[in-house]
C-alpha cells in the first residue's frame, strides 16, 4: 500500500518546481506560467464603482443629460458615439451636445466625490 501511495505521488509536481528556462536561461516555475496578474481589490473597486455611476446616471442627471452620457460612453453595452453622431441623432448642434455632456459629468464628478453619496 506505501508503495503505491508512492507511485501516485511521483507524477505530482509543486507549482514552485523549475519546468523550463525562458531565453536568458532563468528558470520558469508552474507559477510563472500560471500566475494572474489581476488585482482582486482593484477588480471590485470597478465594480463598485462602476455601479455607483449606473445609479448616478439614473438618479442624478436629467433625462437628456442621462441619454448624452449613455449614447456618448457606450454604457448599457451600446457603442460609444461621437458628439457629431449623438448631435444627428438627436437633431440638435453638437455644440449643445458637448454643453450638455460637460455638465453631466460635472454633476457626476460631484456625485463621486460627496461623501454621503458612498453610504
Amino acid at each position: 500500500m506505501h508503495f503505491r501511495n508512492l507511485k501516485k505521488s511521483a507524477s505530482d509536481v509543486s507549482i514552485h518546481e523549475p519546468i523550463e528556462s525562458d531565453k536568458n536561461g532563468n528558470a520558469l516555475t508552474l507559477m510563472d506560467v500560471v500566475a494572474d496578474d489581476s488585482n482582486m481589490v482593484d477588480d471590485i473597486d470597478l465594480k463598485l464603482k462602476s455601479e455607483k455611476l449606473y445609479q448616478f446616471v439614473k438618479t442624478k442627471l436629467n433625462a437628456r443629460e442621462s441619454q448624452i452620457i449613455q449614447m456618448r460612453y457606450g454604457l448599457y453595452g451600446t457603442r460609444p458615439l461621437t458628439q457629431r453622431e449623438i448631435a444627428k441623432k438627436l437633431d440638435i448642434s453638437r455644440s449643445y451636445v458637448s454643453r450638455i455632456e460637460k455638465k453631466a459629468l460635472e454633476i457626476l464628478k460631484d456625485a463621486f466625490d460627496d461623501p454621503e453619496q458612498g453610504k
